[in-house]
């Protein structure tokens, strides 16, 4: 179904009943993401999956900020008449879960956020990931999503991904190629890492439970988060072994393990 707010339209799915679940994907990805996991998690809770700006089905003239973006999902919500949500996001939607949760407190009951970074701490270092994601966003616009699909799988943050079974990945790379590059472009200019604001300074005003996912293989996140976690009040790290960034995809079976506990446990 679509939600339709200011110019924008945003494609989202909502299933099961009970406490509500929302899931949100990370860059060149979409709500299809997580369609193993929905059934499984459809028996104990109500489930929103939604497509973020620039990806999938979801469709708006002018690109989103990352608080935008979580403006536009606060009104979604509301219209929903979703309170006290479970949020889970991967890398660029943990990094949107983690942001609705400072901006929006009182409705957020826990948080899932699986190979995240709070954005980034000084000022140099976000004009230096802003330069280079605008290097990015101009190679999409000028070469295409099939090109860059090709660049992007073949980056260091993906590369235990090569491991997959061919149809796992064939699946990955169809998501990809099924975006547009209007769309991707707006995305890494407007909600990339360096473009959004830092929560390093606010992490300890969370105070709900927090579980923080890293894969063993991905050196960067598993530091990022072990930082994350000492910030944090309530907070829990658990490194998934043999896998890289994308645990959700890499160890599918220990993701929806660990998430559906935590999930159950925190709603108790």
């Amino acid at each position: 179904m679509y939600y339709t707010i200011n110019d924008a339209a945003y494609w989202y799915e909502l299933t099961g009943e009970g406490p509500t679940v929302v899931l949100l994907h990370g860059f060149t990805g979409s709500s299809a993401t997580w369609e193993p996991f929905v059934e499984n998690l459809a028996q104990e809770f109500q489930v929103l999956i939604v497509d973020l700006p620039g990806h999938g089905k979801t469709e708006m003239a002018t690109g989103r900020s990352m608080e935008t973006c979580c403006s536009d999902l606060f009104a979604l919500f509301s219209m929903l008449e979703l309170t006290d949500i479970r949020l889970i996001g991967y890398s660029m939607g943990g990094r949107t879960a983690l942001s609705f949760a400072m901006l929006y407190p009182e409705l957020v009951k826990s948080l899932v956020l699986e190979s995240t970074s709070p954005g980034l701490a000084t000022e140099s270092e976000r004009q230096a990931r802003i330069t280079r994601d605008e290097q990015l966003a101009e190679k999409i616009e000028q070469e295409g999503v099939a090109k860059f699909v090709d660049f992007w799988e073949d980056i260091p943050l993906f590369q235990t991904q090569k491991n997959l079974p061919v149809e796992v990945r064939q699946k990955i790379r169809n998501e990809r190629l099924a975006q547009n590059k209007t769309g991707l472009a707006q995305s890494l200019r407007l909600m990339g890492t360096g473009a959004q604001m830092s929560w390093w300074d606010r992490l300890h005003d969370l105070s709900i439970p927090v579980l923080l996912l890293a894969g063993a293989k991905d050196d960067k996140f598993v530091k990022l988060n072990r930082r994350m976690e000492q910030l944090m009040e309530n907070a829990h790290l658990v490194i998934a072994e043999q896998a890289g960034h994308a645990i959700h995809v890499e160890q599918a079976d220990f993701f929806g393990k660990i998430v559906v506990e935590f999930l159950l446990t925190t709603s108790r």
